[in-house]
């Protein structure tokens, strides 16, 4: 069996020079605290802090990127979700060679040593003697779900909500007394995209919870308005948005009237399924102006590729795939708009690098409501991140971006991700220093600016 084992100095640039001084800087914001303000972990893993079932419940079933993996070497996704648990360890054992040189094979080799004192790599030799191993570590109290979050020294933790959610297992953490901070945050994609298939039966919904009647379009905004309140009085900081386009045109109250009846009628044309879906991000960057919800917006991904995937296993397993987006002209009309008003604040992300130096940087380099998102989903990589300080900060600076966001389900890989980030971050860092751009102090102070001081000003309650 293999030794498991971590280099202190991944990531980390590999002229001994430059390296040195990068030390120098990750020394300064390793051990600073997690502010996580985007991921999907659910709010009831810390409301009813119960111990996690097993390894693969807790390392595989919940992670996308690993699943997918798996999957893609011809492993059934039934199998690696819903078989025996001891079987999928096995299954993910023995594919662990597959994510050779993936941020996947940092993050759980990160969890394995760091998090769990593993030292043993995983194999289909290994896996059973891992699999009890890791077991019996999930039964001790420090394994809890609370303890780790303290453990890992998590400052703030958004989840990702349901409009539709009464937030109830976040009203139980606050009224438990732990001091762990866990926020919501606004989802509406099931309200404000008319074709999803769900879309009637989720607007009476919406009307059952906000007691405001839907059947009208000025309806439907007031009980919008009123969930989003709710949101805000269980310490919500933003909304986040799914988008297949940037497009942020707005209709007149007519037509977005006409285009609301017809879709409670189930009559839509694709265009008016378009012009909606436009038109509310729109209304929800007016929401976030007038309420202080800071807006986050994740376009360019054609979800559930594979509709049969979708349709038995839902809709996050449905094989997305990343596609161009025109941001120049999509959020003209919400900047436009919105972009200079001081009250108004909007977080982009994308997964089309192509856009970086040609739109994100300039647009974010000009108005001020507007702070360029980390890289995200297929970009969650080291030579990604890489890439995209390269290709925005002549424009943009440092100073118009957010911080790093997790963007996870998969709980105990939170403090590898933002390691992976705050180790990217230095090594660029001192390259700058290397080549006499920036003073070693400047780089340090950056640095710890890029992991905390960014985030919690970007996501700061109004």
């Amino acid at each position: 069996m293999r030794v498991l084992t971590l280099d202190d100095d991944r990531l980390l640039p590999s002229d001994p020079g430059t390296r040195t001084v990068a030390r120098e800087i990750y020394g300064a914001v390793r051990a600073l605290p997690i502010v996580s303000m985007h991921g999907h972990v659910d709010a009831a893993l810390l409301a009813h802090n119960q111990p996690f079932p097993d390894p693969a419940q807790l390392l595989v079933v919940p992670d996308h990127y690993v699943t997918r993996m798996l999957v893609s070497q011809g492993e059934s996704l039934e199998q690696l979700t819903t078989g025996d648990p001891r079987e999928i360890w096995r299954r993910f054992c023995a594919g662990w060679h597959l994510f050779r040189g993936t941020p996947s094979r940092l993050w759980l080799e990160h969890e394995l040593v760091d998090v769990f004192g593993v030292d043993i790599t995983p194999s289909a030799e290994s896996a059973d003697l891992l699999y009890d191993e890791l077991s019996a570590a999930l039964r001790r109290p420090a394994f809890q779900p609370r303890a780790l979050f303290e453990r890992f020294e998590i400052e703030l933790l958004a989840t990702t909500d349901s409009p539709l959610s009464d937030l109830a297992e976040h009203l139980s953490i606050i009224e438990s007394g732990w001091p762990g901070v866990v926020v919501p945050t606004f989802r509406p994609d099931t309200l404000v995209q008319i074709n999803h298939p769900d879309w009637q039966a989720n607007v009476q919904r919406l009307a059952d919870i906000s007691g405001i009647p839907t059947g009208t379009y000025p309806g439907y905004i007031a009980a919008l308005e009123q969930r989003r309140h709710h949101f805000l009085g269980h310490g919500a900081r933003a909304t986040d948005h799914g988008v297949f386009s940037a497009e942020t045109e707005p209709l007149d109250a007519g037509a977005a009237s006409r285009i609301y009846q017809s879709a409670l009628r189930g009559r839509l044309t694709p265009d008016q399924c378009d012009a909606f879906s436009a038109h509310m991000m729109f209304e929800m960057a007016r929401m976030s102006r007038d309420d202080g919800l800071v807006m986050q917006i994740h376009p360019g991904v054609l979800r559930n590729h594979d509709p049969a995937i979708q349709q038995t296993f839902g809709s996050d397993r449905g094989f997305d795939i990343p596609v161009p987006v025109d941001f120049v002209h999509g959020l003209r009309p919400l900047l436009n708009a919105f972009g200079q008003d001081p009250k108004f604040r909007c977080i982009v992300f994308t997964i089309d690098e192509t856009t970086y130096s040609r739109e994100l940087a300039p647009l974010a380099g000009a108005y001020p409501s507007l702070r360029l998102g980390a890289p995200w989903w297929f970009l969650d990589s080291p030579a990604a991140m890489r890439r995209f300080r390269e290709a925005v900060t002549e424009t943009a600076g440092f100073y118009n971006t957010s911080g790093f966001v997790d963007d996870t389900r998969a709980f105990c890989s939170i403090p590898a991700r933002h390691d992976v980030a705050r180790r990217v971050d230095s090594g660029y860092l001192a390259e700058l220093v290397v080549r006499g751009q920036l003073g070693l102090d400047e780089a340090t102070e950056t640095a710890i600016d890029l992991t905390v001081t960014l985030p919690r000003l970007a996501y700061a309650p109004r």
